[in-house]
């Protein structure tokens, strides 16, 4: 079965631009969510999702009621929500294994849908611009594609990706929104900032910089944040990297430089300094093999737990 818009099918052969012209109420709404300020997004009731995760929760979660995510340039935000039980997922895609990763959140969703009810299956796509290597066109074509090879109707609801989520400015391309995030009670999906993106923030970081395949994070009947077990190798030339200036570092380890958020070089240097902290996380992160457990508390944060409680 399908992607569909407005009940038809996506002609895929088409480049995005005939398509979006095809569909003049996807540039609308894309124009629409563009105009927003990003909200800033505090910690309570919040689940941060970072590059190469996934979170799926539902309305009745009582711990988490918003999953968001910021920080992609060439990067996708991908909402998937069934409207029938309000399960929604939120992912950040990179385009390492696109296939895979839209099977795994599709899998999640329906695994809190009944799928003889009623309701459908909706997907949001957001980020990317018109980079000068079109790895944000590239990738919106492998999700749009991923999507058309699932075996339910997929129907595309929110497209600002790409060239529709692209300002110029002195020649130089950046995207509009950097983060979005969905309530989960209402599903409004809005632009969105968030000062904490923890818990555990560089140890997350260090499993997407050593190679990750996409993770889930969340146990939604338990209401608990798994992080790990994760195990990586000694970082190569971390030392050479951690002594390279800042415009190397943006240069090397970046897709797209010249549109990166302030932050980005300082995040790198905390994560590879974690790295070179940890090179054997068996050792000094997870000796008993068991991972990271973090509840919400009764002010709505992140709270870690003993596994013998658990």
């Amino acid at each position: 079965m399908p992607l569909l818009i407005s009940g038809e099918r996506v002609d895929l052969a088409q480049p995005t631009g005939d398509m979006i012209r095809a569909y003049p109420h996807l540039e609308e709404k894309a124009k629409l969510l563009r105009s927003q300020p990003a909200q800033i997004v505090e910690p309570k009731g919040l689940l941060y999702v970072q590059q190469r995760e996934f979170a799926v929760t539902t309305p009745e979660d009582g711990s988490v009621s918003i999953l968001g995510s910021e920080d992609a340039t060439t990067c996708h935000i991908v909402v998937l929500r069934h409207t029938g039980s309000g399960a929604t997922c939120l992912t950040h895609c990179d385009g390492s294994d696109t296939e895979a990763e839209v099977s795994l959140i599709m899998s999640s969703v329906k695994a809190f849908s009944d799928s003889t009810g009623y309701g459908r299956l909706e997907v949001h796509l957001v980020g990317g611009f018109n980079d000068d290597r079109q790895l944000s066109q590239k990738l919106t074509n492998q999700l749009l594609r991923a999507f058309d090879l699932q075996p339910d109707d997929v129907h595309l609801v929110t497209f600002c990706v790409t060239e529709l989520n692209d300002r110029e400015e002195k020649d130089i391309h950046f995207p509009i929104i950097y983060g979005v995030a969905v309530n989960v009670k209402t599903a409004e999906i809005f632009p969105a900032t968030f000062p904490e993106k923890g818990p555990d923030e560089n140890l997350r970081s260090a499993h997407i910089l050593t190679g990750a395949t996409l993770t889930n994070i969340y146990d939604a009947k338990m209401e608990q944040l798994h992080i790990g077990p994760y195990f990586w190798r000694p970082f190569p030339h971390v030392d050479f990297w951690l002594e390279q200036d800042d415009k190397q570092i943006l240069q090397n380890l970046s897709t797209s430089p010249l549109a990166e958020p302030p932050h980005f070089v300082s995040h790198i240097r905390s994560t590879l300094t974690f790295l070179k902290e940890h090179p054997f996380p068996s050792r000094s992160l997870f000796p008993d093999r068991k991972p990271r457990i973090y509840k919400k508390n009764a002010e709505g944060l992140w709270e870690q737990v003993c596994s013998d409680k658990i």
